[in-house]
């Protein structure tokens, strides 16, 4: 034969190039109390990237309240958005217990983050948007001030502060028609109400 034939590949079993997270904990290893939403401080995060992948924010969401965190980020790496996840959250440390978070490798600095927050971190399953369901919902909620294509670089800390304003002070039908801030600060009139 004139033409040698090219050897046969197997395409399945391939492993991931993008890299392994460290220590990571499954959230299947996560308290099955998280799974009923009646406690304040178990928290879902993620990160939004902006167009062209420059730019990122990341959000924190706590389940029970729905009471929304946005950061903007100087950069995606794991170690900047480990530094704005601990100081951003550190003013409402106490109103923390754990986070489950995405497998982006955005999130590799997780061990700092437990450090500094004195928090449990959890990982979803890869492709498994569903289990942090209300932090995906959220980022929707986010993507209508800042569709896709936007290019984050250029958004100011001022109006990512204006739309986490909007979206905790929004009452949700979920949550009997009160804000996240309400539920969140734990107002006396809501207190009495629940």
């Amino acid at each position: 034969m004139r033409i040698a034939s090219k050897p046969y590949r197997k395409r399945y079993g391939t492993y991931d190039r993008r890299g392994k997270i460290k220590n990571r904990v499954s959230i299947d290893d996560r308290p099955t109390a998280v799974d009923r939403c009646n406690r304040i401080g178990d928290w879902e995060g993620d990160t939004i990237i902006g167009k062209g992948r420059k730019g990122a924010l990341l959000t924190m969401v706590e389940r029970k309240t729905l009471y929304t965190v946005v950061v903007k980020l100087t950069g995606k790496r794991a170690d900047l958005l480990a530094d704005a996840a601990i100081t951003n959250m550190a003013k409402i440390k106490d109103k923390l217990k754990m986070i489950t978070v995405e497998n982006g490798l955005e999130f590799a600095a997780h061990e700092a983050i437990t450090e500094g927050l004195d928090a449990d971190i959890y990982f979803a399953h890869p492709y498994a948007s569903w289990e942090r369901g209300i932090n995906e919902n959220t980022n929707g909620l986010i993507r209508q001030y800042f569709p896709k294509g936007t290019d984050l670089n250029e958004v100011t800390d001022e109006q990512v502060q204006f739309v986490m304003d909007r979206l905790n002070a929004r009452p949700r039908t979920s949550r009997g028609h009160r804000s996240p801030n309400e539920l969140f600060m734990g107002r006396r009139e809501d207190l009495l109400a629940a």
